[in-house]
């Protein structure tokens, strides 16, 4: 498709951030680079001012007329995602994909894509804070977790605020060639494309629910929380906390949510992610410190589970 037009669509409190990142892809002049541009505008219903979350206002906006005729609209965050975004808003996005535009929407601003009803049955990703709302309120859309973007027939979605650089890059890597993308991306001194995704970022503490409902079950995860670099079996866990293995499992899964292999799996990788962050013990070491018989043993799990290799985590999360 030849996407000439770009158009962004605000409602009201809008993140700055998402919304220069959107400008600085398109509506900034990059012919000096080599990479054609875009009959670009930020458009609000009636063209009225649109309050951003940081206190200031943004004036003199295009109005919905040059939205509706765009090959490209994006949304990014603008409150409340609580509630479906105007009538206008709402219009011009199930205009859009009717006639075969794409769109777009930048980390909550993907909640208005779902009011709009455009993600029923598609792939799509949200910021992983908002998944379970998100879920909740769009119980049709395929929602894929790990993902930093998703691209499913021109209906595109970002997961948290900067992978809405990632997301945008992709966008030009289709729209302009993978030397436009790298161009821009030197220029921006973004990554062209990041490894891994989403899971990486995600901070999966203990449920509450295992501390406050079964004190059997919290006194055995506590036990184990110390013990991480021991080997465990459930039939062990549940003599230690003088239950049956059946009767175990059933009271963990209500308590936690989940399996006691992958809610130990996960505490694992989450002491090997703080372990990573340090820096100071080689990958082989935070294996044994993390209850794994290698470091490839540690690798393959963190690589499955967290989307990247605990050496490129290392070098992006290291403080």
């Amino acid at each position: 498709m030849d996407v000439n037009r770009v158009a962004v669509v605000l409602a009201d409190r809008v993140s700055p951030f998402e919304l220069g990142v959107a400008c600085e892809v398109f509506g900034t002049d990059r012919t000096a680079d080599g990479i054609e541009g875009w009959d670009f505008a930020v458009c609000s219903p009636g063209g009225a001012e649109v309050e951003s979350w940081s206190g200031f206002g943004l004036s003199r906006l295009r109005d919905m007329d040059f939205a509706a005729s765009a090959d490209l609209l994006i949304v990014p965050t603008c409150a409340p995602r609580t509630a479906p975004p105007p009538e206008p808003v709402l219009d011009v996005l199930r205009d859009a994909a009717a006639r075969g535009a794409w769109v777009a929407g930048f980390c909550a601003g993907v909640f208005s894509l779902g009011y709009a009803g455009l993600l029923d049955g598609r792939r799509c990703t949200v910021h992983w804070v908002y998944e379970a709302e998100f879920r909740a309120r769009f119980p049709a859309a395929q929602v894929d977790p790990q993902a930093l973007y998703a691209d499913d027939g021109g209906i595109l979605t970002s997961a948290g605020t900067v992978a809405a650089v990632d997301l945008c890059l992709h966008l030009v890597r289709r729209l302009r060639g993978v030397a436009a993308a790298t161009t821009l991306a030197r220029r921006m001194v973004a990554a062209p494309h990041r490894a891994g995704g989403q899971a990486q970022f995600v901070q999966a503490p203990v449920p509450a629910t295992a501390a406050g409902d079964d004190a059997v079950v919290a006194e055995a995860l506590e036990w184990v929380e110390r013990r991480l670099d021991q080997p465990f079996t459930v039939a062990e866990l549940a003599r230690r906390s003088g239950l049956g293995e059946r009767t175990f499992l059933r009271r963990f899964s209500a308590a936690t949510g989940t399996t006691p292999h992958r809610w130990l799996t996960e505490r694992r990788l989450d002491r090997a992610q703080a372990l990573l962050e340090e820096g100071r013990l080689s990958v082989e070491d935070i294996a044994v410190a993390c209850g794994y018989a290698s470091a490839a043993a540690l690798r393959h799990q963190f690589s499955r589970l967290r989307g990247t290799s605990p050496s490129s985590y290392r070098t992006a999360f290291r403080g």
